[in-house]
């Protein structure tokens, strides 16, 4: 039994410490690729590419089921984007309650003949409707029978959009007024072809908000967004940026990416069956992209451009994790064949491993190390001071990765309200590792073990609490 411990300790320093190393990594990455691209600004300026003859035309996919007591609000704040040539698609997806209604009523809607070509399998859908005010011209409303699943109703959006690249969003997301243009430019600069973009999301609780537009970001004082809050701004700046500047993305949020529709439809659209659809559809893309052996980029700008209301109850955010940790290994599993195979160049040998390595088994190796310490508690000697000591290393890797993300993304962009709100944040960030972080792993564990006993892949609905109202002056 000694021997086992003795063993496992061994392993587990050993995985700790390349897991370390490789954040250090990330960390010179992320910091490298935000000073690029922030240098980068000035040399096309927006302005200019806005009038050039070159400008691609962006459609907007918003899936909405049950939206009726804010579709409106939403829809005028995604009409009201920055960019001449763009159409917001809202593809009613099946609802129950007023939502279709209350946009026909609101925006003059009629149902129209309308060319569908389904290129990706959906749903049917019932018509598509159009405004018969020219202010609504770039409206689209996509009505179709409910498939269960955003994928399916984004799905039906790409089918029904005009333009080459569209943007994948969330009805109630708020959007900065920028965010179309900041996402397609590197689809019109780079010299590579751009097959999708993608920004970092941040939560909306507690930001004040005025008929579906943003006037005041504020820190979620919410105890689980403000928590969420921390998880987002890591995972974008100190992860996503990294994996961006080595071409190595394989997740864009389902909140807020553009893609290339060529190359979504050619890689079959949203798999209706993922519970991970934005991270599955980015794996397809890449392996069509290596297998018609064509150099693409996927990319990350470090810039906030969307925000949305995250679980503000523990079993909301739980059934939320649940299904992003099954979504993983689903989508591991299903894509397993492109493992270390040459033709899938970093994606085989970088990109998959390291999802595998550490994304999936962090939890499963987290879980066999406290077992392990209650045993050698129990049976053996055990050492609690160099225990101890362990624990207060790692637990400092995780509160000095989590303060820089904090720091480089108040210093580079500086979101919140006051210093009062970023002190809370840092002050979150001290104790996130222990009172927060159990829960991100009991609902990996219990994700995981969703997935191999085939238990039935639900969704489940997001109660939300609405925004903050704006005060008036």
């Amino acid at each position: 039994m000694e021997y086992l411990i003795n063993t496992l300790e061994w392993f587990i320093a050993g995985y700790a410490s390349v897991y370390i190393f490789i954040f250090l990594l990330m960390a010179i990455m992320s910091f490298w690729a935000i000073k690029v691209y922030n240098n980068a600004k000035y040399t096309i300026k927006d302005d200019v590419l806005v009038k050039s003859n070159h400008l691609l035309g962006v459609s907007i996919v918003a899936p909405a089921f049950n939206e009726e007591l804010n579709i409106i609000h939403n829809v005028r704040s995604l009409l009201s984007l920055n960019y001449p040539k763009f159409e917001v698609v809202i593809v009613n997806d099946g609802s129950v309650d007023n939502t279709l209604q209350k946009l026909i009523e609101e925006f003059e809607l009629v149902k129209v003949d309308f060319y569908y070509d389904e290129k990706i399998s959906t749903q049917p859908v019932r018509g598509h409707y159009k405004s018969t005010n020219p202010i609504y011209s770039k409206l689209l409303v996509v009505d179709k029978v409910n498939g269960k699943s955003k994928a399916d109703a984004s799905n039906a959006g790409i089918n029904s959009a005009k333009y080459p690249l569209f943007i994948c969003t969330d009805v109630d997301c708020i959007l900065r007024n920028d965010t179309i243009l900041k996402l397609a430019k590197p689809f019109m600069t780079e010299k590579t072809r751009v097959i999708a973009t993608g920004a970092p999301i941040r939560a909306s609780n507690s930001c004040e908000v005025k008929d579906g537009f943003m006037v005041k970001v504020h820190f979620p004082k919410n105890w689980w967004a403000s928590f969420q809050e921390l998880e987002y701004i890591r995972a974008f700046l100190m992860g996503r940026m990294a994996w961006s500047q080595i071409n190595g993305l394989l997740l864009v949020s389902g909140g807020l990416g553009m893609f290339d529709k060529e190359i979504a439809i050619k890689a079959g659209g949203y798999w209706h069956k993922s519970l991970g659809e934005d991270m599955e559809l980015i794996t397809r893309m890449r392996k069509v992209m290596h297998d018609a052996k064509e150099k693409f980029k996927i990319l990350y700008i470090p810039e906030s451009l969307c925000w949305t209301e995250v679980p503000a109850t523990r079993d909301v955010l739980i059934r939320q994790r649940v299904r992003w940790a099954r979504g993983l290994i689903q989508t591991l599993n299903l894509h397993k064949s492109m493992f270390f195979k040459r033709k899938y160049g970093k994606t085989a040998f970088l990109v998959m491993p390291y999802f595998f390595i550490y994304e999936f088994l962090v939890p499963i190796i987290e879980l066999i190390g406290l077992i392990g310490l209650i045993f050698a508690f129990i049976f053996l000697d055990f050492n609690g001071i160099y225990f101890l000591k362990i624990t207060f290393i790692v637990y400092l890797f995780y509160l000095t990765v989590t303060l820089l993300s904090v720091l480089w993304d108040e210093w580079f962009y500086g979101h919140y309200a006051s210093w009062k709100e970023l002190g809370s944040l840092i002050l979150k960030a001290m104790i996130e590792p222990i009172v927060y972080h159990p829960f991100s792993l009991y609902a990996s564990l219990k994700g995981y073990w969703h997935f191999f006993m085939n238990k039935e892949q639900k969704w489940g609905n997001m109660q939300r609490q609405g925004f903050t109202t704006a005060k008036k002056f």
